[in-house]
């Protein structure tokens, strides 16, 4: 037996496992990790879960698109097409959406046919180069590009955005409805070097699809009824800017696979052409649904979910952090202040109390709609819990029953229900509910 045969015996003696944990070992400071023929990830080191701050339960089983957030990683895969790399310079965005300096090793491997079969790769700080992240600011109050904020999750944010704005990596911006997602989209626009450029923002859920595609990647004359002229698709007015893609998620299915090939290309073909265009615009996508689940049920392509989320930011909502309630109530009263004729000097205790005990579903638009509200139908100089609006109220009956406000919704309409003793309509009043929306949600929760 050769010494090829020998080595083959020892190692199946010692145990395959055993051998690629004991060659993780040799680089405790760096990140080791294997791959299948489908860019699984089959085995992730603790180094890894050190440097790169992804667990191994969350990405073993994974495509390795998951934790390999760089715009290299996003164009393809590197070993399957080189087969060896050595000491190749790169940035990539760990869990936290921190940059990091590395540099990577790798080999692939090959079956007699050329299949690609999978790969070892190793990543490690580059220190000659390390970029080293700016502190979180530890200010009470930031104002930043529109928000304002004293929470440390959005100081958090705010620090994230100054650090990706300087790169040109894809980012998805998550968080339920109202909490500032164009805004955290324009605010890396204005903090990156493409400032001077334009800003586009579409809402894909607002666009049929028939529409979608001809607004994204513009179309010719004649391409279909009312094509008139040749007109510039989004993707060609942001060539130089920003393209915010909000509500990513609604996107159908056949317009995915056309973005994807977009972002790998950077070219456009618009309706109705043959040739394509060249266009750098940088691209921000926006959703309140979970990505992760969407690909689960088949409605979102994995390969795309992976492109668009290099950088994940996650925004909180209003209700996780309080300390925010009364500090933007006070800044819309001010900014309502300078733009009406009247003045309203503050807001009564009461009235305070009803806005910190509510959950703030719409999160910080409604707080801004409730402000404009209150400041419409105030008569006095104090904003006071009767000028709030009827759903924020704890209401009353004539018994002086009250619908609690803090409570869940199935309690407070049973609550309301009570109170107005049985009674739809006076009920749906209480909660400011319309009588075929209360009568829906009761039905939902059997009462």
């Amino acid at each position: 037996m050769g010494s090829g045969g020998e080595l083959v015996g020892w190692a199946r003696r010692v145990g395959v496992d055993k051998l690629v944990e004991a060659f993780a070992r040799t680089w405790p400071d760096a990140a080791v990790f294997a791959v299948d023929g489908d860019r699984r990830i089959l085995y992730w080191s603790d180094g890894a879960e050190r440097l790169l701050g992804f667990d191994r339960a969350d990405i073993v089983g994974e495509h390795c698109l998951k934790a390999n957030r760089c715009p290299s990683c996003m164009q393809g895969c590197g070993i399957s097409r080189l087969g060896h790399v050595a000491g190749a310079r790169l940035e990539m965005f760990d869990a936290s959406g921190t940059e990091l300096a590395l540099r990577k090793d790798a080999q692939a491997f090959f079956d007699d046919d050329g299949t690609f079969l999978g790969g070892i790769e190793v990543l490690h700080l580059d220190t000659a180069r390390s970029v080293a992240p700016e502190p979180v600011a530890t200010a009470d109050v930031i104002d930043f590009h529109g928000l304002r904020s004293a929470s440390p999750q959005m100081h958090r944010v705010f620090d994230t955005v100054r650090r990706v704005a300087e790169t040109d990596v894809t980012v998805l911006v998550r968080g339920e409805s109202g909490t500032g997602k164009e805004l955290i989209a324009r605010a890396l626009h204005d903090e990156s070097p493409r400032a001077s450029g334009p800003f586009v923002a579409v809402n894909c859920a607002a666009l049929t699809p028939g529409l979608l595609e001809a607004e994204l990647f513009g179309h010719v004359r004649g391409a279909f009824t009312g094509a008139v002229r040749d007109r510039a698709g989004l993707f060609e007015q942001a060539d130089g800017g920003t393209l915010f893609l909000d509500e990513i998620a609604e996107l159908p299915l056949d317009m995915q696979a056309k973005l994807l090939r977009v972002l790998e290309s950077g070219e456009v073909v618009r309706v109705g052409a043959s040739r394509t265009t060249r266009v750098d615009c940088r691209v921000v996508a926006a959703t309140h649904r979970s990505l992760r689940e969407e690909v689960r049920e088949g409605r979102f392509r994995e390969d795309l979910m992976y492109r668009l989320r290099v950088v994940p930011l996650f925004l909180p909502a209003l209700r996780e952090r309080p300390m925010d309630v009364d500090l933007l109530f006070e800044h819309f009263l001010r900014l309502q202040n300078q733009r009406g004729s009247r003045r309203m000097t503050g807001v009564d205790p009461a009235a305070m109390r009803v806005l910190l005990e509510h959950d703030w579903p719409g999160n910080v638009r409604e707080l801004r709609n409730v402000v404009a509200y209150a400041f419409a139908v105030g008569p006095g100089p104090r904003i006071r819990r009767e000028d709030l609006p009827p759903e924020l109220r704890e209401d009353e009956d004539d018994d002086g029953t009250v619908v609690p406000l803090h409570a869940d919704e199935p309690t407070r309409i049973k609550a309301a229900l009570e109170a107005a003793g049985g009674n739809i309509g006076q009920a749906a009043d209480m909660l400011g509910m319309s009588r075929p929306t209360f009568w829906r949600k009761r039905k939902r929760f059997n009462l």
